[in-house]
């Protein structure tokens, strides 16, 4: 019996507070990654709009129309609930732990 080639696979992630999936898809020759990302299912499951997507390839930030390689992890970001340098700026103005109070300048 002769053995079977093996498929090259990929994978299709998102995840929310509350839950998250992983699904994997056999690579098709010339995918990109949003069409892993609308093959994967992942778009009617957590209700996303395509046109507003963010798409990643291993954290590094990547167009809908990169072609996919065996092994690669698309992953579909969700938009960032406080942008993070104010995080830090409201941080570093807080009197707590972790902040700094500005001394008052010499008038």
């Amino acid at each position: 019996m002769a053995a079977r080639p093996e498929v090259p696979m990929i994978e299709v992630v998102h995840a929310r507070p509350d839950r998250q999936r992983v699904v994997e898809l056999p690579l098709a020759e010339g995918m990109t990654a949003m069409q892993a990302v609308r093959a994967s299912g992942l778009l009617e499951d957590f209700a996303l709009d395509p046109a507003a997507l963010a798409l990643g390839v291993y954290g590094c930030r990547v167009d809908g129309a990169r072609l996919l390689r065996a092994g690669d992890r698309v992953e579909i970001y969700r938009p960032l609930a406080t942008d993070p340098r104010e995080a830090r700026r409201r941080l570093a103005r807080s009197p707590g732990p972790g902040g700094r109070r500005r001394a008052a300048r010499p008038g």
